[in-house]
């Protein structure tokens, strides 16, 4: 089974987090290509995934956060709860489109 091992801002850092975790011997799948494609042009935070098979969950996530503090960048870490990711503000604004969608559409 897979476990999610990191959640990146973009498929662009998945992809760079799958290759370091595969260049220390870890087998890593990239998931949300096909979600990130259905927003276009939106900021399509939090959608693509670095997952791992469940024995080597411990060390990818060890191999991450030495990757997260030699980058000096942000956690995106699984862990990371923050509400001011930028997908959650994606979220949101996703949310607040459809409503007001929905209530034009009510009014024609």
């Amino acid at each position: 089974m897979l476990q999610i091992a990191y959640r990146a801002r973009d498929i662009t850092e998945a992809h760079i987090v799958a290759g370091l975790l595969e260049a220390n011997g870890i087998e890593a799948f990239v998931g949300g290509h096909y979600l990130q494609g259905a927003l276009g042009e939106i900021g399509a935070a939090g959608f693509s995934n670095v997952h791992v098979d469940d024995e080597d969950l411990y060390q990818a996530r060890q191999l991450v956060t030495e990757y997260e503090a030699s980058a000096g960048g942000s956690s995106s870490h699984v862990t990371d709860g923050a509400d001011d990711r930028p997908d959650h503000y994606a979220r949101w604004f996703l949310l607040v489109l459809a409503i007001v969608g929905l209530l034009l559409f009510q009014i024609y």
